[in-house]
């Protein structure tokens, strides 16, 4: 363990503020929130290296465990470092990879989206890998599952009332495959609506896990306020580790910091026994929000004797692949091969993809090859990640290669893969033949596909043909959603038009009440800092906490910069970050000093 926390942290002599008291709790369940873990998302890098702690705390640390402060792990000011990872220009990277989830951006429309039959679309939140696997296998819709999915949106009860007085009736596998159709499809309004019926009509007498179900349903649909206060109408026999981790694991998708580590240790407080989940869930958080904090968990996890999952390890590959540090990933893999952990096609193309950002070639070519050898007996699912990887090499032969499998019977995300892969190689000829194709063929689509090509636009500047394709979307009736306007906010961004991305997201929100997406905001506040624009700097900021998204380190970054870029001091920001507990390291501290050459005195006054 010790071995795997020098291989995976990225920081220098930090000293952390961990207290005593308790630690944690159990979860066994995979995250599929997380989403896959090798899919093309962030581009930003930090740079790595090692911590080493103040080992001596130890001792004074109780039998009992050790407590994350609600207020974060968050590192003292001043706290060295190389400072090398405050050379992004946004700070806050990550976050774009999972957004939260607002009860506006879920509808019933969602049963409608284009599914392809692949686990990673799935988020049970009960549910072991390999079960939710060998149903996903055999599974095909039911009667029943026709008969929700048919429902008007806010019918389900009348529709599952009628099954019922038509003599159906229901088993417990038949309720699992069913919430399994609905969930596969995302239609979470009305797999809540089922999992009411089912309790309120005695249908199915609830177990914990049918609990934790309805909580993460609540959740979804809801919003985390309601699925907490649900928790406390769950009766005590079942409301056990399942129910808490369900509340962690929507947590951390929402990157609510405070939320997650209250949870994560009330778990302790509850005695569940201890086993990986629950710190997986910490890594996967700290991971997108400030990754100078996984190094107290792997010791957390060192201390608990917590013996990590293969999962572990990706979440720490992803960690030090986003950081820029090649070796430190390199070393991570060792440690898994020395564990005697097989490295699968997940992790290959885990490694393949920082490789690629990174611009090492010669080292993502070999595993790009294997990861092809070690598949080519299974399905071809990985040509949906291998083909934007291909593209960003610029490898038109290899792109083509790949296309020509999958073209004769492609799913809809292979095709777009493709279009994500011409786009990059800057044909937009080809990659529109297929979306045209994609359209043809699926004729309801969400906004996800609508979205892939209005990037496509964007990345080549093509301003008008994406605008054209937005009207073309809504004309068709799928949902102008957040995910759309992320994708317009970029489309007018790179085409040098940050005012006008700006004034679009006020008047999305205005017009249709929904709650951006943070990385929309992230856009808009990172190329506002570049020019130096103090005040949209500072009304973006300022739109972020509006929105309900936390504010951490990364925010404050970029808005330093947008003081150094505009050579004018920022009084109070000290003050500002101490307020929010975020603590500058080196290399803010360095940007905070640029800051003050900047201060007016009574002399200069005088001279001016």
């Amino acid at each position: 363990m010790w071995a795997l926390r020098r291989a995976s942290t990225p920081l220098r002599n930090h000293g952390y503020r961990v207290r005593t008291s308790y630690v944690f709790g159990k979860l066994e369940v995979p995250y599929f929130g997380e989403g896959n873990i090798a899919g093309f998302g962030t581009t930003a890098t930090l740079s790595g290296r090692f911590i080493s702690f103040e080992r001596n705390n130890l001792a004074t640390w109780p039998s009992s465990g050790i407590y994350i402060s609600s207020h974060g792990l968050s590192t003292q000011a001043g706290a060295e470092n190389s400072g090398e990872e405050d050379n992004v220009e946004d700070g806050f990277s990550e976050l774009d990879e999972t957004h939260p989830t607002t009860r506006s951006e879920i509808s019933d429309d969602d049963e409608n989206v284009v599914d392809d039959g692949t686990q990673n679309e799935l988020d049970l939140p009960e549910g072991e890998t390999e079960l939710a696997e060998k149903i996903s296998r055999k599974w095909v819709p039911s009667e029943l599952n026709e008969a929700i999915w048919n429902a008007p949106a806010l019918s389900v009860t009348s529709a599952l009332d009628k099954w019922v007085s038509e003599g159906h009736e229901l088993s417990r596998d038949d309720i699992s495959s069913t919430m399994f159709g609905l969930r596969k499809r995302r239609m979470f309004g009305k797999a809540l609506q089922f999992s009411e019926w089912l309790e309120a009509s005695g249908q199915l007498e609830f177990n914990e896990a049918d609990y934790a179900s309805h909580l993460d349903l609540i959740a979804k649909v809801q919003g985390l306020h309601k699925a907490e206060t649900y928790i406390a109408k769950i009766p005590n026999s079942f409301r056990g580790e399942a129910v808490y981790r369900t509340l962690l694991a929507n947590y951390v998708l929402a990157n609510d910091v405070k939320k997650a580590e209250e949870v994560f240790n009330r778990m302790k407080d509850l005695e569940f026994p201890t086993t990986t989940f629950a710190y997986d869930q910490m890594l996967i958080l700290y991971k997108r929000i400030d990754r100078r904090r996984i190094a107290d968990i792997l010791l957390l996890m060192e201390k608990e004797n917590v013996k990590p999952r293969p999962f572990t390890y990706k979440i720490l590959i992803d960690a030090k692949g986003l950081s820029n540090d090649i070796s430190g990933m390199e070393q991570v893999v060792d440690t898994m091969k020395a564990e005697g952990i097989k490295l699968d096609v997940d992790t290959l193309l885990l490694l393949a993809k920082h490789y690629v950002l990174g611009g090492l070639k010669d080292k993502a070519m070999p595993i790009l090859k294997a990861t092809e050898e070690v598949n080519s007996k299974g399905s071809r699912w990985p040509c949906r990640y291998l083909l934007p990887l291909y593209g960003e090499l610029q490898m038109e032969d290899e792109v083509r290669r790949l296309w020509e499998i999958c073209e004769p019977n492609p799913h809809v995300e292979e095709c777009m893969a493709a279009i994500v892969a011409w786009g990059k190689l800057k044909n937009i000829q080809e990659a529109e033949r297929i979306f045209d194709r994609v359209v043809k063929t699926w004729k309801r689509l969400s906004t996800k596909h609508y979205s892939t090509m209005i990037k496509v636009y964007g990345d080549s500047k093509m301003l008008t043909k994406g605008k054209e394709l937005v009207n073309q979307m809504a004309k068709s009736g799928c949902r102008i959603d957040p995910m759309i306007w992320d994708a317009v906010v970029k489309l007018y961004v790179e085409a040098g038009e940050v005012e006008k991305a700006d004034s679009f997201l006020f008047k999305a929100v205005k017009q249709y009440g929904m709650k951006p997406l943070f990385d929309s905001y992230r856009t808009l506040m990172v190329h506002y800092a570049r020019k130096g624009d103090v005040h949209n700097s500072e009304k973006i900021f300022h739109k972020i906490r509006q929105s309900g998204y936390p504010t951490h380190f990364g925010q404050f970054v970029t808005l330093v910069q947008a003081y150094l870029n505009a050579k004018t001091p920022a009084y109070g920001m000290r003050e500002r970050m101490m307020a929010d507990n975020v603590f500058p390291n080196k290399a803010l501290a360095g940007k905070l000093a640029q800051l003050d050459s900047f201060r007016q005195t009574a002399v200069s006054d005088l001279l001016d």
